[in-house]
């Protein structure tokens, strides 16, 4: 069995994957154009409903209301466009890519010597072939490519951010530092929790396989009752390993959200406040909370999908 190391960026490996990209070379290029796109696309809408209630509302022009309000429809559309191609794409990527690698590994397997077979269980086989491939298509769909994506959204949405009024991007950015480390703690939780998950739905495709495949032997012997206790104990683990991966999400969501209150907070005092002094407009304030929300969605999902692309490493790495 294949030293599994869990390397989330482990250069060597990326490129032995990438290599089944290049037959869909077009389709890669497309996904990253389209992440980009995305991340420029996110900050706009927040700046317009910005320039919309100061400039429109505020002084009582419902020709510019609705010119704006046109405006904003026409951004939404083209974002629930490109955000569907991108999901449709890097899909079809990463489908692509793991029909290429179950038919390589397939072929590869059916090479093997008669003597391999008699010393590896064929459920680890059927679990390599078929679920450890298939976490590999989440490097594409869920993991670096979704990664490099949010990173970039977050880079646009801070660059606005401090554009717009750099002292209030200052002010609502000091809780940024305990969801960092509470992502970093998560991530490292999170990813023994999925590589338990792995090792347990490996062993019970592997008890499953000979069972299933020595049922008259154990009738024969009968042997139904210890076996099922092995069963159960097996399926109880897989169980245990599942609840505990639960348990940690379960805990590190409530705290970004209590985090990201934190961050909302500070933006309603310290905006209050220069609103009040007439050191800032309403509108900057509305755009600073929709800000707010934007960025911590990707900060937030950034562990877990970190940990998307650790195990899609581990399934390429098995």
């Amino acid at each position: 069995m294949a030293k599994v190391s869990g390397k989330a960026l482990d250069v060597n490996l990326l490129v032995r994957i990438f290599k089944y990209v290049k037959p869909y070379k077009r389709t890669f290029i497309w996904s990253l154009l389209l992440t980009i796109s995305l991340a420029v696309l996110a900050p706009l809408r927040p700046l317009l409903i910005e320039y919309t209630l100061d400039k429109y509302i505020l002084e009582n022009d419902s020709s510019g209301l609705i010119q704006m309000t046109l405006i904003m429809i026409g951004l939404l559309l083209v974002q629930t466009i490109v955000q569907y191609y991108h999901t449709f794409l890097t899909n079809i990527l990463g489908q692509s890519v793991i029909k290429d690698l179950r038919v390589a590994v397939f072929n590869h397997i059916s090479s093997l010597r008669l003597k391999y077979f008699d010393h590896t269980p064929i459920g680890q086989l059927i679990t390599r072939t078929v679920s450890d491939l298939e976490t590999i298509a989440d490097i594409f769909s869920e993991g670096l490519i979704v990664i490099v994506g949010d990173i970039l959204q977050v880079a646009a949405l801070i660059a606005v951010m401090l554009y717009s009024d750099w002292k209030l991007t200052l002010i609502v950015l000091i809780p940024m530092p305990f969801l960092i480390a509470a992502s970093l703690v998560f991530k490292e939780a999170i990813k023994s929790a999925f590589q338990a998950v792995r090792a347990e739905v490996s062993h019970l495709n592997t008890f499953l396989q000979e069972h299933i495949t020595g049922m008259s032997i154990i009738h024969y012997f009968g042997r139904e009752n210890q076996e099922m206790h092995k069963f159960k104990a097996i399926n109880a683990r897989h169980r245990d390993a599942h609840i505990k991966s639960n348990w940690y999400y379960s805990i590190f969501f409530p705290v970004v959200e209590i985090i990201s209150a934190l961050s909302l907070g500070l933006l309603v005092w310290y905006g209050s406040k220069s609103i009040l002094q007439n050191e800032i407009s309403p509108g900057i304030v509305v755009a600073f909370i929709m800000y707010i929300n934007m960025l911590f969605r990707p900060i937030r999902e950034l562990a877990d999908k970190f940990n998307t692309l650790q195990m899609g490493m581990v399934g390429a790495e098995r």
